[in-house]
This record gives C-alpha cells, structure tokens and sequence, in this order.
C-alpha cells in the first residue's frame, strides 16, 4: 500500500499556520510575549487536529508537520517551555489529541527540520542549536505520534569523509526520543543514495529516498536499486519524497546538470508533479510505503496526483 503525505501547508484550504519574528516580540514585555506566543502555539495545535482531519477525510495518509509550528521555541532570547506559557497545558492537551487523532484514524506524521539544522558542522555553535531544535520537535513528536525527524547531512566543507564521520559522531550524543526518530534523506547538491547508505546502514538509521533528488546528484545507482537499498534501513513503513522541477527536465539524460542547464531549471519544485516522474517501480512493488508530495500547489497537488493514479 502506498500512503501519500503532505507536506506542511495548504493551497486552498481555510488551515494555516501562524508564525512571528523576534523583531516583532522584542517590542513587549516579556510577559506579553509569552501571552502572544501562548496564542500562536495554541492556534497552531487547534490548525494541526484541523489538517489531520483533512487529510483523514481525503485519503491522505501522512502529514508533515512544521517545524515552526511552536515558533522561536529554542531561540536564545525569546525560547520558552510550552508550559510556560499561559496556556500551555491547554496546548500541548491539544497536541497529544492530534497524536490520538492519529492512532484512530492510521494518519502518519513526520517532521522535517529547516534547512540550517547541520549536524556535520564543524562549527560547535551550529551542531548545539541543531540538537537543541532537534530535541524541541522529539517533543512534540512524543505528542503527536511521530515515528520521524528527518534530516539532511549538512554540508561537504571540503572533505565529504570527515564531514560524515562529524555526523557520526554528532548522531551518537543525541536523546534516545531524537535518534528513534532520526532519518537522514539524500539531496541535490552534496550527498548521493550511494553517500548515505552506508552509514544509514551501519548505524541503524532509516534512509529517505528523495528521488528527485536522486536525479539531480547521480550516482551509481539505479532507482530501483535505491528504492531496494532504502526499504533494507527501515524497522518501520519507508519514507519517500516525490517531487517534480519547475522547468522540466531540459537535459538528454534527465537529471543530469550541464553547463547547458541552470540548476535552479531541475532543483526547483514544480507546482505540481508530472504523473511521468512517478516511478512505475514504486506502482508493481505491493509494499507498504510513505511517499510525501512536494509540489507547491499542496493538497491541489496531491489529491490531483492520486486521482491520476486511481487511488481515489
């Protein structure tokens, strides 16, 4: 069975998710920041139990959570514990609803930390405030029944050897909640399937295939044998991620860059996904799989690619 997620945000639906600024808090005293944040955090938490309604009522089996759903919650001046706030019984009740939510109706969450979570840095700094917004999403994956935190490997800074045994090393100090959750995904630009699975194997952490990425960062292997190597990392049901390039993929060989091809014309995310880039392999398997939809157009997107493959 293949479930389809979605990822964060909405199109057309009345859901959103509200976020602020330091800029914006730093204004007020610091008992009316947390009134203010209390309020977001809680808007957030009632928006969440309204997008997984959606998605139960849609056939959507998976939603991605936002990692700014409890805003600034680890920033150095404006951080706070959610029980700190004025209504943070209230909030974090109604989170752990959304994880009963879930169990009732089979609906899987993930996490999907930002971009400047780089557990490979050789900046100290940067590797503490990683594991510190890591350890804010554990806990509210604890809530919501989320069985991943999914990350990328960071950067190369000109040693791809040393830099993923930094992440080695950084994985092994994490919190049991955090490393039982811990994913790692290829991506466009610094790490192959080819790069990552070793490790992912070596140290029990699920890979996550992204196979558009995959055709952007080529290695030696085929999607299927990608596909393959990232089911063997897995204790639990495989994630995927599924996305199509704005521009088409202009290049004979698809995905591959050339001097020809701006890289921004196959990296960037197409509104919507072209059926075509769904791989047939992932259709004749008949195995349990998550594949998340990153197309911009959201749950347009999603429900348009479902009904394009008769799962609706």
């Amino acid at each position: 069975m293949i479930r389809f997620g979605l990822c964060c945000l909405f199109k057309e639906q009345p859901i959103n998710f509200k976020r602020t600024t330091v800029k914006y808090l730093s204004k007020f005293s610091l008992e009316e920041q947390q009134r203010r944040l209390s309020a977001i955090c809680l808007y957030n938490a009632e928006s969440l139990l309204k997008a997984l309604d959606f998605c139960y009522q849609n056939k959507i089996g998976c939603f991605r959570i936002n990692s700014q759903i409890l805003p600034l919650k680890t920033h150095h001046d404006i951080g706070y514990s959610i029980y700190d706030l004025p209504e943070g019984e209230k909030i974090a009740g109604i989170f752990k609803d959304c994880g009963l939510f879930c169990k009732r109706h089979g609906i899987r969450t993930t996490f999907h930390p930002d971009q400047f979570i780089i557990l490979s840095s050789p900046n100290p700094d940067v590797v503490s405030r990683s594991i510190a917004d890591l350890e804010y999403q554990a806990e509210v994956a604890e809530w919501v029944n989320s069985d991943v935190i999914n990350i990328h490997a960071g950067g190369v800074y000109g040693d791809k050897e040393s830099a993923l045994n930094r992440l080695r090393n950084t994985i092994d100090t994490l919190s049991d909640r955090v490393r039982r959750r811990l994913t790692i995904e290829n991506d466009d630009k610094s790490y192959s399937p080819e790069d990552l699975l070793p490790l992912c194997s070596d140290m029990e952490i699920p890979f996550v295939y992204d196979i558009h990425h995959h055709r952007c960062l080529r290695d030696s292997l085929t999607v299927e044998q990608a596909t393959e190597r990232c089911f063997d990392t897995w204790n639990r049901e495989p994630l995927f991620h599924l996305s199509s390039p704005k521009n088409g993929w202009k290049a004979q060989n698809q995905g591959i860059i050339t001097k020809n091809i701006p890289i921004n014309d196959i990296r960037m995310h197409h509104d919507y996904i072209d059926i075509n880039d769904f791989p047939k392999f992932w259709l004749s398997i008949n195995r349990d799989m998550t594949v998340e939809v990153e197309a911009k157009a959201k749950e347009v997107a999603i429900l348009k690619l479902m009904k394009e493959l008769e799962f609706i």
